[in-house]
């Protein structure tokens, strides 16, 4: 079962894998076609009612596969107000057609001609709230025609994720969804779902369609995209100042170091956009316990580990901190290996590369495919989410599995790993630990792969501070 937003998100992973939008809307079409003449074999005449989006395209095309049947094709709306090119191309491939077409834009000249069946293309999954005019006049004539409905994906008018209908909807004989069963549907008497040849891979590797998961409102105000504390820095400085500065690259809106005394200024003067307080003393340490549980309490996330180094007192405060917070942690570098002994409270995602992953209890592998195994074992034996570095990044929780592709040799340079811990730690602000931890990746990658288009090696983990935006923004090498 999938929800209409995972369903967008895979249509556009697919896409980026090669396969073309008109080749998903062909496929899509020619499900409902096949699916009327089977439920209604004798038929001689079919109505297609469509809208301007993708639902109305994917009626289009099922309307030239039944060409025999005398389709009768109604586009609510002006033509030239198609939303999406590959509908307008299908629009197009009817006129070519001669297949008798009407553009209703009043609702007061919507008229059906008693077909033996119709087919709904009007709205579709990423519709909400009541229909409008010219939609509202064709769902009701649809329902009151007497003669068998074929919905295209969902029938026009309901939440296809929770089954309400808000307003008036149709009600369909048949509906044809695409891919997997959606949720509203799922007390639906009649639904055949169509493969329409969105590959595994689209679900599997981390593509632009999870992008989608991003959101950001004109409405919005400060801190909803989250406030990033980063704990670190004593043996070295520039670790938590990448880590906080790629949170903010990434989207979130503050971000915070908590750094010992003796580096606090030097890792300010990375950046004016940081906030950075100090700690007393050399090493972050057992006393720091309460201004650390403090400061977090503030924050949306918190990342653990870039540059804190091995002290002992160190790492035991790092446990100690797990053990008492209960938000969001980012865990990276020297602070992994307190996940084995602390008796953590929170809810984390661990960003080891291959050598650490198997100091946490993970096993070597000699291929991808078992990594993402072993990956997905010691998450679900930890209780937490995994981001397993390495030439293919793995994500899992022991339940689900990623794999992101992005991502060059040339990253293997000291730095992109804390410039991913910030990176993740933006994303954890309003994700989920998995989608975060897989957003995560995918974007330092990209970030990664435009920062060396322009450069013949040489690269440094703060040319990615310059192209994460870019990679943000959906840009790709």
């Amino acid at each position: 079962m999938i929800e209409s937003s995972e369903m967008a998100i895979l249509d556009r992973n697919a896409v980026a894998l090669g396969v073309r939008e008109t080749n998903l809307m062909e496929s899509a079409g020619n499900a409902v076609a096949r699916t009327v003449r089977k439920q209604a074999p004798d038929a001689d005449s079919v109505s297609v009612v469509a809208g301007r989006g993708n639902n109305g395209g994917d009626a289009l095309v099922a309307a030239r596969f039944l060409a025999d049947l005398d389709p009768q094709v109604t586009l609510l709306g002006h033509s030239d107000r198609i939303r999406s090119d590959v509908t307008r191309e299908k629009w197009e491939a009817l006129q070519a057609a001669e297949i008798e077409t009407e553009v209703v834009r009043d609702s007061t000249t919507f008229r059906l001609d008693n077909p033996d069946v119709l087919i709904d293309g009007v709205l579709g999954t990423g519709v909400a709230g009541a229909p409008r005019e010219p939609e509202q006049t064709a769902i009701k004539a649809i329902n009151e025609s007497g003669c068998p409905v074929v919905a295209v994906d969902v029938p026009s008018g309901m939440n296809v994720d929770t089954g309400a209908t808000p307003g008036v909807a149709v009600d369909a004989d048949r509906v044809v969804t695409f891919h997997d069963l959606k949720p509203g549907l799922k007390n639906h008497g009649g639904v055949t779902v169509a493969d329409i040849g969105i590959p595994a891979a689209a679900e599997r590797f981390v593509g632009p369609g999870d992008l989608r998961r991003l959101h950001r409102p004109v409405a919005a105000h400060k801190g909803d995209f989250g406030r990033v504390l980063v704990v670190g820095g004593g043996p070295y400085t520039g670790a938590p100042a990448l880590a906080a500065q790629s949170a903010l690259r990434a989207g979130a809106d503050l971000a915070t170091v908590l750094a010992p005394d003796p580096v606090a200024d030097q890792i300010q003067s990375y950046s004016e956009d940081l906030i950075v307080d100090s700690l007393p003393g050399e090493t972050v340490a057992p006393d720091h316990l309460t201004t650390i549980q403090e400061t977090a309490t503030d924050q949306d996330v918190l990342v653990l580990g870039p540059g804190l180094g091995s002290d002992p007192d160190t790492r035991s405060t790092v446990a100690a901190v797990l053990e008492t917070y209960t938000g969001r942690v980012v865990l990276d570098a020297d602070a992994l290996e307190a996940v084995r002994t602390a008796e953590i409270e929170a809810s984390c995602i661990c960003t080891p590369h291959r050598g650490e992953f198997q100091d946490l209890g993970g096993t070597a592998k000699t291929d991808r495919e078992g990594w993402a195994a072993e990956a997905s074992a010691l998450a679900a034996e930890l209780g937490q989410t995994i981001l397993l570095k390495g030439p293919d990044d793995v994500i899992a929780d022991g339940k689900r599995t990623r794999i992101n592709r992005t991502g060059n040799p040339g990253m293997t340079v000291g730095g992109t790993g804390d410039v991913l811990a910030g990176v993740t730690g933006a994303m954890f602000a309003t994700l989920d630990p998995l989608h975060a931890a897989a957003l995560g990746a995918y974007l330092t990658g990209t970030a990664g792969d435009l920062a060396a288009e322009s450069r013949n090696g040489g690269l440094l983990a703060s040319d990615l501070l310059d192209t994460l935006p870019a990679a943000l923004g959906g840009e790709r090498p």
